[in-house]
């Protein structure tokens, strides 16, 4: 992990925030866009980013979207070819999805969601290309987080989505010449001089950093970790060091997902009781469903991105985070986590949860073993 200065990182809350911020980047473009999503719906705002990309394509500009086989699987065959008629390259990335297999290769999913725009500006985080009202039985709209960056960062993420690109087009024999790694302008520090680093998670040269780098942030923490994640299912080692950072006297705070979209998310209740007795707040957000995966320690160091604390982004997906030293930075994103605490969470207390919630008890075990079963499935129970 190499920390850059001389940035500009701006927090974008939600798509409200972040699509506009994202057209309106879309629509300046003048060399070349790369756009990579888990999830590309072709709702009101896959629709819009569409036509964007499409207006583009119409001034000249290349423009190069990666999908996830299995995230956009419900992405219609005539939208994507109206893409690519229009003069969007599209690829999908491991179309085959074997969703009745446990083969580990089909399983290594495109999670990241990273847009480049003329290498001089960049999207990092945990949005998908979907509206956020687009949620099951839900109108409070879905909560998530992602960040507009430029400046001195930029080389490492555009050469990163570029390179992908190309392997990617080599191996599906991709007639179409794509461009080679770099920026079509200096890229030079900013003002702000924020110093900040981009965090990839793969199955090749980087498998644990960004593991690695919550951990190191949380063994070095003095005064509070808050942690705000979607799907919270960690392994041995970051429960240990949670844990360890209770005990010496740290405020742990974690605000997870109260709406239960599958049912292995309630492996996540398996751990309750042993945090709770050590001090560590649990609060759970149920006003809508919370997407986050952001955490801020020390109000001195926060990360925003893809990665959930759990085996998929841990061990199998491509995952992309920013992290970000910087106090302005970080205490605006830990007040925004403490506002979804105020506004749509609920806690649990240790004595409420050790005398009640049996059935949740028993269901998280349930689920828990059916983790650890597939985790033994494709070799990975130890790590976890």
């Amino acid at each position: 992990m190499h920390f850059i200065s001389g940035n500009q990182i701006q927090l974008l809350r939600s798509g409200i925030e972040y699509f506009p911020a994202l057209e309106h980047a879309i629509d300046h473009a003048q060399h070349d866009i790369y756009i990579q999503t888990y999830i590309y719906e072709a709702d009101e705002i896959g629709t819009r980013i569409g036509n964007a990309m499409i207006n583009a394509v119409n001034r000249g500009v290349s423009v190069y979207l990666l999908i996830d086989g299995f995230g956009s699987k419900t992405l219609p065959k005539p939208y994507i070819e109206s893409l690519e008629s229009a003069g969007v390259n599209v690829m999908v990335y491991r179309q085959k999805i074997s969703p009745w297999t446990f083969k580990k290769n089909r399983l290594r999913r495109l999670h990241q969601k990273v847009a480049v725009i003329d290498g001089i500006v960049a999207f990092v985080g945990g949005i998908n290309i979907i509206d956020d009202h687009n949620v099951p039985h839900q109108t409070a709209p879905r909560i998530d987080y992602a960040v507009r960056v430029q400046g001195a960062l930029l080389p490492t993420i555009s050469n990163n989505v570029k390179k992908l690109w190309q392997r990617l087009a080599w191996l599906h024999f991709h007639s179409k010449p794509v461009l080679t790694p770099g920026t079509h302008a200096p890229v030079h520090s900013t003002k702000e001089s924020i110093k900040a680093a981009f965090v990839t998670r793969d199955n090749i040269l980087h498998r644990r950093d960004i593991e690695a780098a919550y951990l190191k942030a949380i063994h070095s923490a003095k005064h509070e970790i808050m942690i705000a994640n979607a799907y919270f299912i960690p392994g041995r080692r970051f429960r240990k060091a949670l844990v360890s950072a209770a005990k010496r006297g740290v405020k742990v705070k974690l605000l997870l997902q109260g709406r239960k979209e599958y049912f292995l998310m309630f492996a996540t209740h398996a751990f309750y009781h042993v945090f709770l007795k050590n001090g560590i707040e649990i609060y759970e957000y149920r006003k809508s469903f919370m997407h986050s995966k952001v955490a801020v320690i020390d109000q001195e160091w926060a990360t925003v991105g893809s990665s959930n604390i759990d085996p998929f982004s841990l061990f199998l997906a491509r995952e992309a985070n920013i992290i970000v030293k910087d106090k302005h930075f970080a205490t605006t994103l830990h007040q925004d986590i403490l506002t979804a605490i105020h506004d749509g969470a609920y806690e649990i207390k240790v004595n409420d949860w050790a005398k009640g919630n049996i059935a949740k008890r028993f269901l998280s075990w349930v689920a828990y073993g059916l983790v650890r079963l597939f985790l033994g499935i494709i070799g990975y129970a130890d790590q976890h």
